[in-house]
């Protein structure tokens, strides 16, 4: 599937009374015509997902029964070590195997439209027009992570749709992109020789996330300085060294090649570690920690949106005269404001 990875939609009005039937069903034919391929209706569901649109809960009831199924591969790394490149080679290979293909690539965002600077219709030209590919940019819209706060739901989405795997590219911002843990089945982590990977080797964080690491442009020097670099790191202990834990393994690869590149080596890895999450029951617990987070997620959003009715409110103000007066504490105020909502 290809899609317009690029469409904005504003959020939707209020919907009367009268006309809630005719939306609900709008949402379940687009469900159904996003599980049979049609990349329009898919690029208006994550849409309606970017946009918090008022459809959002009818569109995730919708879109429930079908989802569970994809495997989700995060991929992150410094900016320049090549995700792109890498996604589009792990597309092309995940393709000849037969598999429908999902990417979901963040992007850095405008500070004056709020949208991707850069967009699917830039990267990834070599599967603009398979129609076993979809690929979306999103913007992060200023949400750290490395990740844009509709991923969760964007990954649903294509789930549901038939996508075999999704494919998560973050931003690329360096150690901060950790989020991407908590969202994929298999994180693969990208670093290259040349880009002072002997310090961040060294330090925790994004590195500590790795179920697979790639050492990208393995064809400069210095690439296997990298490589035991990672393993003096792994060396040093951590959550791998746990009895039964998966041990990360480390690949070479030059992404930019048509042949002999590594990604065939990258896609047994990821397989052997889909085996042994199967295997040791992992796979199920990072998925409810998964559900759990977006869960959490949601119900934080809310809360946020119900405080927006007593920014300024009387019942604010009173309070916040109690706690300048020595009155009451700004902890007890708190507690009150809670009370009230």
């Amino acid at each position: 599937m290809t899609g317009d990875g690029l469409a904005v939609q504003t959020p939707a009005p209020a919907v009367p009374a009268g006309r809630r039937g005719r939306r609900t069903a709008d949402v379940g034919t687009l469900v159904e015509r996003a599980r049979e391929g049609d990349a329009r209706s898919v690029a208006r569901l994550i849409s309606l997902v970017e946009d918090a649109s008022p459809l959002l809960r009818e569109v995730a009831a919708a879109l429930a029964p079908h989802t569970g199924r994809a495997r989700v591969l995060g991929l992150t790394g410094p900016p320049g070590v090549g995700k792109s490149t890498t996604t589009t080679a792990l597309v092309r290979a995940f393709r000849a195997a037969g598999q429908r293909v999902g990417v979901l690539a963040v992007d850095p965002s405008s500070p004056f439209s709020g949208g991707a600077l850069l967009g699917d219709r830039v990267r990834m030209q070599d599967h603009a027009g398979d129609p076993g590919v979809y690929i979306r940019s999103m913007a992060s819209r200023g949400h750290l992570g490395g990740l844009a706060w509709a991923t969760p739901q964007a990954l649903r989405v294509l789930d549901a749709a038939g996508c075999d795997v999704v494919v998560v590219e973050t931003v690329g911002v360096g150690q901060s992109e950790l989020e991407v843990a908590s969202l994929a089945d298999t994180t693969l982590v990208l670093l290259a020789p040349g880009m002072g990977d002997g310090i961040q080797a060294a330090k925790a964080g994004i590195l500590e996330v790795a179920d697979v690491f790639v050492v990208n442009k393995a064809d400069r020097d210095g690439a296997d300085q990298t490589v035991r670099d990672l393993r003096a790191m792994q060396s040093l202990g951590g959550r791998h060294t746990e009895a039964g834990a998966w041990r990360p393994p480390i690949v070479k690869t030059v992404a930019s090649r048509d042949a002999d590149n590594g990604i065939a080596d990258v896609v047994a890895r990821i397989a052997e570690h889909a085996d042994w999450l199967a295997s040791s029951g992992a796979g199920h617990r990072r998925r409810v920690a998964r559900a759990a987070g977006e869960i959490e997620a949601i119900a934080v959003a809310g809360l946020r949106e119900r405080m927006g009715d007593v920014h300024g409110s009387a019942a604010l103000g009173a309070l916040a005269g109690q706690v300048v007066a020595g009155e009451t504490d700004p902890y007890r105020a708190a507690d009150q404001l809670v009370a009230q909502l």
